[in-house]
């Protein structure tokens, strides 16, 4: 004899995952023919700021550059500016900004040292020039950047150089024109983050070598036996899952820019993981 909740189980996960597959093939076709929201521009120099890969002490150079088609950051006074330093999360304020590849260049002393294209809206580049604190603030978000997405660690310790507002040659820029929170989910609901854990999970990239067109996560969420319960939301750099059930909560930064209007998520019963 045959269970039939058995079959029916078999039957609802292989419904699932012909759906994640059609999603996955929709998302993977508009990656391929629609036109990507983003845009290739040429920034203008700004200021060049010197400082020093740790522990090696090479000598690393930022141009922060400027332009009007990166969207601005939210208004910020100066005293809204020093409260926001000395609060205890300060990532909470985000300024947009486009981080460059490295690039080979020589320094004054014809030697050779690594540059990094970091390009902020040019109105709040203006402010910044205005304003003492605001002039360091961009230069530590600058630096904070690059460490994030490059897996770097910077002097503290830098030097805006006087008479050089770039190093090298100004490159263009690909940057996003459009940035709207969609993702496509399999089911959920509203849950509770009080007195939660934090769940194991991976994330890798693909392909593994050069520059990456996929990141994928894999959590495990032990004792959740339904999709009804998750509640995922999917940044461009920022990944947050909810599970009520098991009172689970995943809450983490990443060193990539996401296509939110590209991405699939699907909970596999079977595994009790989730899958984007």
């Amino acid at each position: 004899m045959t269970d039939s909740s058995l079959l029916n189980s078999d039957l609802e996960l292989q419904h699932q995952e012909e759906i994640y597959q059609q999603l996955l093939l929709q998302t993977m076709g508009k990656l391929q023919t629609e036109t990507p929201d983003s845009k290739v521009i040429r920034p203008q120099p700004g200021m060049c700021v010197k400082t020093f890969s740790e522990p090696s002490k090479d000598k690393v150079f930022i141009n922060i550059c400027q332009s009007n088609l990166v969207p601005p950051p939210p208004e910020l006074t100066k005293d809204e500016l020093v409260q926001l330093l000395q609060s205890e999360d300060p990532s909470g304020y985000r300024v947009p900004m486009s981080l460059g590849e490295p690039h080979t260049e020589v320094d004054n002393n014809s030697q050779g040292c690594i540059a990094y294209d970091v390009v902020i809206n040019q109105d709040f580049f203006q402010k910044c020039q205005k304003d003492p604190l605001f002039h360091q603030f961009i230069i530590l978000v600058s630096v904070e950047g690059l460490e994030n997405k490059y897996s770097l660690e910077l002097n503290r310790d830098w030097k805006v150089l006087k008479n050089r507002k770039f190093l090298g040659s100004v490159n263009d820029q690909n940057i996003r024109t459009k940035s709207r929170p969609v993702i496509q989910e399999l089911q959920s609901e509203e849950s509770s983050t009080a007195n939660s854990k934090r769940p194991e999970f991976t994330m890798f990239v693909d392909p593994p070598v050069g520059q990456p067109e996929y990141l994928i996560s894999e959590i495990k969420l032990v004792g959740v036996t339904s999709s009804h319960s998750l509640v995922l939301d999917v940044g461009e750099d920022r990944l947050v899952l909810t599970a009520l059930q098991a009172r689970y909560h995943l809450d983490i930064f990443h060193p990539f820019l996401i296509d939110q209007e590209n991405t699939v998520a699907q909970y596999n019963k079977r595994t009790q993981s989730l899958r984007d």
